[in-house]
């Protein structure tokens, strides 16, 4: 994990890639990884996820169906994308428990 809980890409896939079946994790390659994950925070920045709140915002988080609609939509989109639509859930759970390890390192 890096030392300033920091977001690391790195860091993201090798937990991802833990996270995941062994069977499904040597599907694929680090960047079709990193695809996914890219397609994580364009849903974060689209939705706001990404300003820093006022002392009046409501501090709302992401929720998983969303985020899975929103990849699930991007990868139809994209025709180079070779994630099975059924593995994806395992790449997106992976990478929301691999940022609340930033949040609870100290």
């Amino acid at each position: 994990m890096s030392e300033n809980n920091m977001f690391d890409e790195n860091d993201a896939i090798k937990f991802i890639r833990a996270y995941m079946p062994e069977e499904i994790a040597m599907k694929y390659s680090d960047d079709e990884i990193l695809n996914i994950i890219d397609m994580i925070w364009d849903f974060y920045e689209d939705n706001g996820f990404l300003e820093l709140p006022s002392d009046d915002d409501d501090l709302t988080e992401p929720e998983l169906p969303q985020i899975m609609e929103y990849v699930n939509k991007m990868l139809a989109k994209d025709k180079l994308a070779v994630v099975d639509k059924a593995d994806v859930h395992y790449i997106v759970e992976g990478e929301i428990a691999y940022e609340k390890t930033l949040e609870t390192e100290i």
